[in-house]
């Protein structure tokens, strides 16, 4: 139960940091606390201290402990769930921003602060990568915890695969450095066990590989063709070699019926691509298609994506074997019957190629489990903020019963980067077997629950 704060501890917070303590109605308070999805944009928090190195994020965490005030970190904003922003303390991590890569060993060492951004710029001068999400404003560090994939996750694993070590600071103040043999359970918590559950992460630690010249494509049809192309890429990206990814969707906003599409990345040339996608060419004719030899760099742009203004929503499955006829047939009838909203984005779903290299680590080896994954199948919907509460109801509504059409389909999985505030069954959807150990591992650093929310480890 936090005390009764008067202006006076607040001057001893700003006292105590180098960096900026920001009230409500300050300026520059909404840019460092405002989260990304607007869906959560009624939460303000009580102050903001943008911090200005690791010290002052200790000295953040003391002060909130000392005034029983709840603290979050905010790197990116992105939390599906709004759990970078809270009624207490944020500490905005967004001057942490620095990336510093090494051509020799492949080592890029970033602050806990910096977006995919200010990664890709230092890695792309040493032709080197490693995987990383396709939003130029996402955190790495909330990427990273939650695990983290993109299209080049097939061949390159997950971000949290590439981390080798990571620096935080825990709720008692001690700044821990975290790898392999140090502090080696928290390394391994670190790695898929979501963000905001053990301290605050400063800096990251990541091997990259040296990548090369690629392709990229998108191809669009006609919702008409929907079936055939969701059930034939199923296929083709079960067997296609791991250099291929594939993100095959269909999305609805206002009177349109609907587009499918398949975007995505291949470590190889656009030849190839196109002998891999004749199968689902040949039975259906696209409306556009576009397949392109391109640098690594100009693929990553072409898969660069950022969601509208706007709240949104999301349910995710982990899906193990290829979706039969009958549960395509039940995801598109329910995308036929999009409510409909303010939102340009609309609603949809769509399945990620996984397996590959994410599959090839032990299920236990990180605290991310779900390394016997064919696809993710991600589901959402997205409004306006001045929509209707009608029309905000009649949204999460259709995506619930979307996620409970498709629930005998696919397994008890859930992604915990796409963190859902409405799913039941979180702790064993997001973890499955790795939970004990990530409670028991929560219970040593952090026994008085200072970092908690709504679905925090141990909560």
């Amino acid at each position: 139960m936090s005390r009764c704060l008067t202006d006076a501890d607040w001057r001893r917070l700003a006292r105590a940091v180098d960096g900026r303590v920001r009230r409500p109605g300050e300026a520059g308070f909404r840019d460092a606390s405002m989260p990304f999805n607007k869906r959560f944009a009624g939460i303000t928090p009580r102050g903001v201290v943008s911090v200005a190195g690791t010290d002052d994020v200790r000295r953040a965490i003391e002060w909130a402990r000392d005034a029983g005030v709840e603290v979050v970190a905010r790197c990116g904003g992105h939390s599906y769930a709004g759990h970078s922003v809270n009624n207490g303390l944020v500490i905005d991590l967004g001057a942490l921003n620095t990336v510093s890569a090494n051509g020799s060993t492949g080592l890029v060492t970033v602050a806990g602060g910096a977006l995919m951004a200010d990664v890709y710029a230092a890695i792309q001068p040493h032709e080197m990568a490693f995987a990383l999400g396709n939003g130029a404003s996402v955190g790495i560090a909330g990427l990273t915890l939650g695990g983290g994939c993109g299209a080049t996750s097939r061949v390159l694993g997950l971000t949290a695969d590439a981390l080798v070590e990571t620096t935080l600071v825990t709720a008692d103040g001690q700044v821990l450095r975290c790898d392999a043999t140090e502090n080696a359970d928290l390394f391994w918590a670190c790695r898929g066990g979501g963000g905001g559950n053990f301290g605050v992460n400063v800096s990251f630690t990541f091997q990259a590989t040296p990548v090369a010249d690629c392709a990229s494509y998108v191809v669009l049809w006609d919702r008409a063709d929907a079936p055939k192309v969701f059930s034939v890429l199923q296929e083709i990206a079960r067997k296609a070699p791991d250099e291929f990814a594939t993100r095959v969707g269909i999305s609805k906003a206002g009177e349109s019926k609907g587009v499918v599409s398949a975007i995505g990345q291949h470590f190889g040339p656009a030849k190839e691509v196109r002998e891999i996608l004749d199968p689902v060419l040949s039975v259906a004719r696209p409306i556009r298609m576009e397949i392109a030899d391109r640098t690594f760099w100009e693929a990553k742009d072409d898969l660069l994506h950022e969601t509208s203004e706007g709240a949104f929503a999301a349910r995710t499955a982990i899906v193990t074997e290829p979706l039969p006829e009958e549960a395509i047939a039940t995801m598109l009838s329910f995308v036929d019957r999009f409510p409909g909203s303010g939102n340009p984005d609309g609603g949809g779903a769509a399945l990620f190629s996984w397996g590959g290299a994410i599959n090839r680590v032990g299920v236990r080896d990180t605290a991310f489990a779900h390394r016997n994954a064919l696809f993710l199948l991600s589901m959402d919907t997205s409004w306006a903020e001045d929509d209707e509460p009608a029309v905000v109801d009649a949204n999460l509504r259709w995506l619930a019963g979307l996620a409970d059409a498709m629930s005998p389909f696919v397994s008890d999985g859930a992604f915990q980067n796409f963190i859902d505030p409405d799913l039941e069954g979180w702790r064993d959807a997001y973890y499955g077997v790795n939970y004990p150990r990530l409670e028991e591992i929560k219970e040593r650093v952090d026994p008085d629950g200072v970092f908690t929310f709504a679905q925090s480890i141990g909560s």
